[in-house]
């Protein structure tokens, strides 16, 4: 009777087994793949930010015979006559900070809206936002810039080329997943904690900065860190809005005057993409947990 059962279950729970510890290698080397691929273009820019233009040019994959170009390199960079690389990263910054303000604010005031509002309008304002996120930026990128001069003009207030140009279309194109991930966040937000605060004399404007929105603060880190590595590495809406000459420039654009139409500076272009990574890269590093739990809370909740 034992035997029978043994050989019953035995070659089953060998396959079985077999699968079960071969499953989690084949992940695992699979990770390491995607990894590797990922991070070769990562790896293309460090070492060639290390080399002058003929080595990039006679051999691209190769390793830099003399690390110590790099830093040359951004002297180079820094003492450019035809492009203002520091004044290109305030302006980043700037931009940048300023955006993140106004996104994060809105987005957070207008879903706490949505969801405490129980009626159908807010439904359907809520879904707007949603259909919004599909619309590809080519689509709109030209009636944008038309409209940007007919507003600007009629309010006598300068929207191309200007801070407050930039920033508004970043508003714009920023609240929609902003609002998305909060609406979600805020639904897990206990009722009975904004009634507590009006009853002690809170108004809305003190219940919201007071009581909900220190309850955000992981939804609201994940909407300031993809806002704003969204933002600093963007290219093509400054490009749209502030020129690609213009006072006001980002750092994606400044590295574009090291390709002109005869020559490119690969060298420039390369340790210039390398410095605008850096503070990005940096800020993922210590704040990714905030954007996994912020991401999973935010449309889960």
């Amino acid at each position: 009777m034992n035997l029978q059962h043994t050989k019953s279950i035995s070659p089953a729970g060998l396959v079985g087994g077999k699968k079960s510890r071969a499953w989690p290698i084949i992940l695992e080397i699979g990770g390491i793949l995607l990894f590797l691929l990922f991070m070769i273009p990562f790896l293309m820019v460090l070492l060639n930010s290390a080399k002058t233009a003929k080595e990039i040019i006679f051999d691209p994959i190769a390793l830099p015979q003399n690390w110590a170009q790099i830093f040359q390199n951004i002297k180079l960079i820094f003492e450019n006559p035809t492009t203002d690389y520091i004044g290109a990263f305030f302006d980043s910054l700037i931009i940048t900070v300023l955006s993140l303000a106004v996104i994060s604010i809105f987005s957070a005031m207008c879903a706490w809206a949505l969801v405490r509002n129980k009626k159908k309008w807010s439904t359907v304002i809520f879904m707007v936002f949603v259909a919004a996120m599909v619309i590809p930026f080519q689509v709109v990128m030209f009636p944008l810039v038309r409209w940007f001069k007919i507003v600007g003009d009629f309010l006598r207030i300068p929207l191309l080329g200007s801070y407050q140009g930039i920033v508004f279309a970043y508003l714009g194109f920023g609240c929609s997943m902003s609002i998305f991930i909060l609406h979600g966040f805020i639904k897990n937000v206990p009722l009975e904690l904004e009634e507590a605060a009006t009853i002690d004399g809170c108004s809305q404007a003190r219940t919201f900065f007071s009581v909900v929105l220190p309850l955000l603060q992981p939804a609201f880190i994940t909407v300031l860190i993809l806002n704003g590595i969204w933002i600093w590495n963007d290219f093509l809406l400054p490009l749209l809005v502030l020129g690609s000459n213009g006072r006001v420039q980002t750092i994606p654009l400044a590295v574009t005057s090291f390709a002109g139409s005869y020559l490119k500076q690969w060298d420039l272009i390369l340790t210039s993409t390398l410095l605008a990574m850096l503070p990005i890269i940096v800020l993922f590093i210590f704040a990714q947990r905030y954007i996994i739990k912020g991401m999973v809370e935010g449309s889960i909740k």
